[in-house]
């Protein structure tokens, strides 16, 4: 029978998703059949999963580290922000509805059952289910109806370990306060609590450990160090793309407002010989940049009126000018046209607006999204290209008739008749080692990294940061039977 146990934190972004995939992996070591599951996640940073749905990016990353294939009743109700008070709801892999914030409450606990559902699928193949949180059970205004923290927990009968940050100061009022303002049986449900991102002498905090088991009487499983490693993990959280100083060669990438699958700058910022620089609105893109990468975005018209109101459609023009590159992908690949056309609103109010022109082609936005994990083929080299496709809209016009990639005997992409404007709806082609390396040679760089097996040392480097530091074996002791309908 599986056993489960669900990690929540005592803020948002304490780590939670690292520490499930370090568990995944040390578990996985250890010879047990792991699976990880969040019940909600809000992330534009998707993944497509083996079952043709989409799941969030940590949770694909979770099944990696557990050495699994990703799988929709891993993240059984996906948010992707369009607005600041809206979102698509993905279900099970797939468009449930666009809600605003305030709909999707009154929707969340029918929900529940879809959840439920989903972790016990995997239960019934696990021998280990790790269970994920959302932001804080502390934030007590949203427990009626919730499914992605003590909701979740209470329906199911999974105990909790309580994390806190420590980097961020205040962590022992984070974990006590915790406790005082939950309702007692949430409280109850806490079988214990983890201390991360630690820096420094962890004995220096051993009096604050102390206090926080002697005010809240539940037990240490841990105060876990600083992992310097973890930027080498692809990150999920649009937060957390930062500058990665390297080489001399300069990818720019502007950080759109709706930024989605940004997964493609990881392979990237690990090249020895590439400096990715993230610029933020109101800077204008470097004029020393070798390679302009538009990545993708949830709301591709919205976010090309963001890309023009912060001047960079004119600093674009003049990088092309000099003789730069660039790159579009999927989102960026549309608006590098003549026009987007979203003729049933499906992203916004319906019409039509320019593009950036760079490209010779036009994208007409159809309501039928397209999920696929795709092998191609790098038309210059023969080189094999691993990715996925996720996307609304078809993109067609002259530029197409010079495709830099093959799909199954099948054109991909456009570029300009220079070669130096290129676009395509593939996302995680740089992930692929052979197909990056002739594509930096190509442009001056050279490539040192062996990217996936660079991510899957690093995972083992987590795992074993965990047994050195957080006290699995006690954890695995707290985990509870997943009672399971035969």
């Amino acid at each position: 029978m599986a056993k489960a146990i669900m990690i929540q934190g005592a803020g948002s972004n304490v780590g939670k998703s690292m520490i499930v995939a370090g568990l995944a992996r040390a578990c996985a070591n250890r010879g047990f059949n792991v699976a990880p599951f969040k019940p909600q996640n809000m992330s534009n940073n998707a993944a497509v999963t083996v079952d043709g749905g989409e799941i969030g990016r940590a949770q694909a990353l979770q099944a990696l580290a557990a050495r699994k294939p990703a799988h929709t009743d891993m993240n059984p109700v996906l948010l992707k922000p369009e607005t600041d008070i809206g979102a698509q709801v993905i279900v099970q892999g797939k468009r449930f509805a666009t809600l605003r914030a305030r709909d999707y409450s009154k929707r969340k606990p029918s929900l529940l059952a879809a959840t439920l559902e989903s972790f016990h699928r995997l239960s019934r193949d696990a021998d280990i289910v790790l269970v994920e949180g959302a932001g804080s059970p502390a934030e007590i205004n949203l427990r009626a109806g919730d499914i992605a923290n003590m909701g979740f927990a209470e329906a199911a009968g999974v105990p909790v370990i309580l994390v806190g940050d420590i980097d961020r100061g205040g962590v022992i009022a984070q974990v006590v306060g915790t406790q005082a303002i939950l309702d007692p049986a949430d409280a109850g449900r806490i079988k214990g609590f983890a201390i991360n991102k630690f820096r420094g002498d962890v004995s220096l905090f051993d009096d604050g450990l102390a206090e926080i088991v002697r005010r809240t009487g539940w037990p240490s499983l841990g105060v876990l160090p600083w992992f310097e490693d973890a930027w080498r993990l692809p990150a999920e959280d649009v937060m957390d793309l930062g500058n990665r100083p390297g080489g001399q060669f300069k990818v720019a990438v502007p950080r759109l407002g709706r930024i989605a699958n940004f997964d493609d700058l990881d392979p990237l910022s690990g090249e020895p010989d590439v400096t990715v620089e993230i610029v933020e609105p109101g800077r204008p893109l470097p004029g020393d940049a070798d390679l302009v990468l538009i990545p993708g975005s949830k709301s591709t018209i919205a976010d090309l009126a963001h890309f023009r109101a912060q001047g960079w459609d004119i600093d674009l023009t003049a990088h092309i000018r000099r003789g730069g590159h660039v790159m579009g992908v999927c989102g960026g690949y549309q608006m590098l046209g003549r026009t987007i056309a979203d003729p049933e609103g499906l992203e916004g109010a319906p019409g039509e607006v320019p593009g950036l022109g760079h490209l010779d082609v036009a994208t007409v936005m159809k309501p039928e999204k397209h999920l696929a994990l795709t092998q191609a083929t790098y038309r210059a080299t023969g080189s094999l290209v691993e990715g996925y496709e996720i996307h609304l809209g078809e993109t067609t016009g002259p530029d197409c008739g010079r495709a830099w990639l093959d799909i199954g005997g099948t054109p991909e992409g456009a570029s300009s008749a220079d070669g130096r404007i290129r676009g395509c709806y593939l996302h995680g082609l740089f992930a692929s080692d052979g197909f990056r390396k002739s594509f930096l040679e190509e442009l001056g760089a050279r490539s040192d990294l062996f990217f996936t097996d660079n991510v899957d040392k690093t995972l083992d480097a987590l795992a074993q940061h965990l047994e050195t530091h957080f006290a699995i074996d006690q954890l695995l002791g707290l985990a509870e039977p997943v009672e399971v309908d035969a």
